[in-house]
């Protein structure tokens, strides 16, 4: 990949920050770099294809959206079932992340959801998860303390 222009720097600077709240925020970064918005899209496309950008995501703050207890619970699912699997998870409301892990946890333990609650029962939320897949081979991993949440700056 070629070397990144002033307005691709200045772009991906704004953007390594939070998205502003706006009906087209992509526009609004790629303006304030220098871009265009086709510019700043075909950027962010070239950077993945090359695998220099892995992945674009949320940082939920999980209690500012009314959150009281959330956990990390980890799945030990037949590798022939966890596309399946992962894909029923990750359409429940209450989970914010499903995803395979390789190598497994422990050599076992493959799928990992992340379960918000706006009240303490974690279990509840856990048993509907066991009859809708067939499976009790999981572990609960409490959240006892939440660190600060930041992206790693580059520019």
């Amino acid at each position: 990949m070629k070397t990144l222009t002033i307005p691709e720097k200045n772009a991906l600077r704004i953007l390594q920050n939070d998205l502003m709240l706006i009906n087209r925020p992509f526009t609004a970064i790629a303006d304030a770099g220098g871009l265009t918005t086709v510019e700043l899209i075909d950027l962010l496309k070239k950077l993945s294809a090359n695998g220099i950008l892995r992945k674009f995501g949320a940082i939920l703050r999980h209690q500012k959206a009314g959150y009281r207890k959330n956990a990390l619970v980890v799945w030990s699912v037949l590798p022939g079932a966890v596309e399946e699997t992962g894909q029923a998870f990750a359409s429940l409301a209450f989970i914010s992340h499903c995803y395979e892990r390789r190598p497994a946890f422990q050599n076992k333990y493959n799928l990992f959801t992340m379960l918000h609650a706006q009240n303490d029962d974690i279990a509840t939320l856990v048993d509907r998860m066991c009859q809708q897949i067939n499976c009790h081979d999981y572990l609960i991993l409490d959240s006892l303390q939440e660190y600060k949440k930041t992206s790693p700056e580059y520019f």
